[in-house]
């Protein structure tokens, strides 16, 4: 079984937000997959960072997470998608800014794989998502 880090993992570790232990305790001996929708939220964070040293930092970081294996969206991944953002509209909330997650889950229900987030509210009751839950780093 493997899992897949949400956008927000990979922002928190380049931040220092996220215990990097907790992220490899919580990972375990399960193979560890990016998302090709979260490299891309990523890739919008180098893209539309106007400091040049800031920027830099992101595209080494954006780098690093490139090497790891990325899950891409396929046709089960859709359907997949389809059947979460229809579950979220009969619950009575909009999908709409839930777009990336929603695409990240589907990914997740589609391999079979556990969703690593910071944001459980974000995923919460998506059927058949496994999901694990990080707590960010205490602010001091």
């Amino acid at each position: 079984m493997g899992i897949i880090f949400d956008s927000c993992i990979w922002m928190g570790l380049a931040a220092n937000q996220v215990d990097r232990q907790a992220v490899i305790d919580a990972a375990g001996d399960a193979p560890v997959f990016s998302s090709t929708i979260s490299l891309g939220e990523l890739n919008f964070g180098v893209q539309s960072c106007t400091d040049p040293t800031e920027r830099a930092m992101r595209a080494a970081y954006l780098r690093q997470v490139e090497t790891r294996p990325a899950l891409g969206v396929s046709k089960h991944t859709a359907a997949a998608f389809g059947v979460l953002a229809a579950a979220v509209k009969l619950a009575g909330r909009s999908p709409r800014p839930r777009y990336n997650d929603l695409w990240i889950a589907a990914q997740a229900i589609e391999h079979g794989y556990v969703l690593l987030t910071l944001n459980s509210n974000d995923f919460a009751d998506l059927p058949g998502l496994r999901l694990a839950t990080l707590e960010p780093k205490a602010q001091k």
